[in-house]
């Protein structure tokens, strides 16, 4: 009789990260492992999967959200566990990992701001685009109320973050009911005193990160005028460069360009003006709140950086919002690189300080990378981490309880409520019955109390039913 289990893994975090990791896992060829094969956990500290696409895309964008359609194919199969409402450093240690697993990947992402260091950053209405962004999708960990009251806004940042935030902030709140935006969103954003939003890039046209798609976007929103002022349009050589070896930038200097020329009627009731050689230098304050943004006009040096010009200009706005790029969290046990915010590795291989590898432990997505690429990209970014993983696996030290059944009985004797995968399927159709009067695909539940309790809620009424 043969001796061999299989190999136990656990994947830390269920965005798409973490999912395309266990599915290409779930396939791999382990012959040569020693093992039979391969039991995979996907543990997610959230009550429900999908992480980035759930709560890092912009409501009124479902075409991005339908990436989930497949993430949930993935999860439907039945080959991979499903498990939710487990915080990893809490309800699941490093030690508590090792012992239930022969392996972890890590796939928690980057969903902290980025610093960034000039005067009047702590400003009370000086916000991260981050924060924002999670406060609109509903997530679960952010307050259900925000500060809308600024009438000109700020926003720092050339990516398609920046661009999100300065359309769901000057979009009327009645053009995203179809969405599945919280009501909590939707009243807030109804209430909104925004007229002017303000989005400031600190190099040219050609330098933009933002992608064609999206800005294109832009100038259908309703009611919002977008305005490019021509005198921010400049290209040097290394923009030229740009321009030829990528059709992306082609569009975007395009869809800019015709910008400059079009003029509106000056009917619509808000605009958003796109402003590109202003470096931002201070958040200004008066009796502590945001009254103006500081701007340095900047010129291209050639090679499409930047430098300052000495010439300043101050913009009235009462909030800024900080779309400059996320960061990643450090998790309890695990070797992080502050400087770059990813846990420190090696092509998926986590590193110790003295730079060995620490068997059996690896990382993949955004928390391996950074926050750079488009959520496809992290499919190649896992296949790397998982042939290591598998190459490696030999050699792992095998875990001392490798029974799937032990790591819950372990949570469960701590208290944690483990949700499953049918547990988020019964939270997803209650949604969806939620969207179904109102013709939207769903409407999203909040609160962590509240996904826990949906999410039970026919497991419960079937036990009360048996019970009767």
């Amino acid at each position: 009789m043969s001796t061999q289990r299989p190999l136990r893994v656990a994947v830390v975090g269920a965005g798409p990260a973490g999912i395309y990791a266990s599915d290409i896992l779930s396939r791999a060829d382990l012959s040569a492992t020693g093992f039979d094969g391969v039991s995979i956990d996907l543990i997610e500290r959230l009550p429900a999967p999908f992480g980035l696409v759930r709560y890092g895309v912009a409501p009124d964008h479902p075409r991005i959200k339908q990436i989930v359609v497949a993430l949930e194919k993935v999860l439907g199969r039945g080959d991979i566990r499903l498990l939710t409402n487990v915080d990893f450093g809490t309800d699941l240690t490093l030690e508590d990992v090792r012992r239930h697993y022969d392996a972890v990947v890590f796939s928690t992402g980057s969903i902290e701001d980025a610093p960034m260091a000039i005067p009047g950053v702590d400003l009370p209405e000086s916000f991260g685009a981050a924060d924002f962004v999670s406060w609109y999708d509903g997530h679960p960990d952010y307050p259900r109320e925000w500060p809308l009251q600024a009438s000109s806004v700020a926003v720092l940042g050339a990516g398609n973050v920046a661009l999100d935030v300065a359309r769901m902030l000057a979009k009327h709140a009645d053009d995203l009911l179809p969405t599945e935006i919280p009501d909590n969103v939707y009243q807030g954003l109804k209430a909104s005193k925004v007229t002017d939003v303000h989005v400031f890039a600190r190099r040219g046209p050609a330098q933009a990160k933002f992608s064609s798609l999206e800005l294109r976007e832009l100038g259908h929103v309703p009611d919002v005028d977008v305005i490019v002022d021509p005198e921010d349009f400049e290209f040097d050589e290394g923009s030229m460069a740009a321009i030829d070896k990528s059709n992306q930038t082609k569009q975007v200097v395009k869809t800019l360009t015709d910008w400059t020329l079009k003029e509106g009627d000056g009917t619509a009731s808000r605009r958003i003006h796109l402003h590109f050689l202003h470096a931002p230098v201070e958040i200004v304050g008066t009796d502590g709140h945001v009254s103006a943004l500081r701007t340095e006009r900047t010129r291209l040096k050639g090679d499409g950086t930047v430098e300052g010009t000495g010439d300043v200009h101050t913009w009235d706005v009462q909030a800024v919002y900080r779309a400059v790029g996320y960061f990643g969290s450090p998790l309890p046990g695990v070797p992080f690189d502050q400087l770059k915010g990813v846990i420190s590795n090696h092509e998926g291989r986590v590193l110790s300080p003295e730079g060995e590898h620490l068997s059996g432990v690896y990382c993949t997505g955004w928390i391996k990378r950074g926050p750079v690429g488009l959520i496809g990209h992290t499919k190649s970014d896992a296949s790397e981490t998982v042939r290591h993983l598998v190459s490696d696996a030999a050699g792992f030290e095998r875990a001392a309880e490798p029974d799937p059944q032990a790591v819950v009985d372990a949570l469960t004797a701590k208290g944690v409520e483990v949700l499953t995968w049918n547990d988020w399927e019964v939270l997803d159709a209650y949604e969806r019955e939620l969207g179904r009067p109102h013709g939207r695909e769903r409407v999203k539940v909040v609160s962590r109390e509240d996904m826990i309790r949906y999410s039970r809620q026919v497991l419960a009424e079937a036990a009360a039913h048996r019970e009767a």
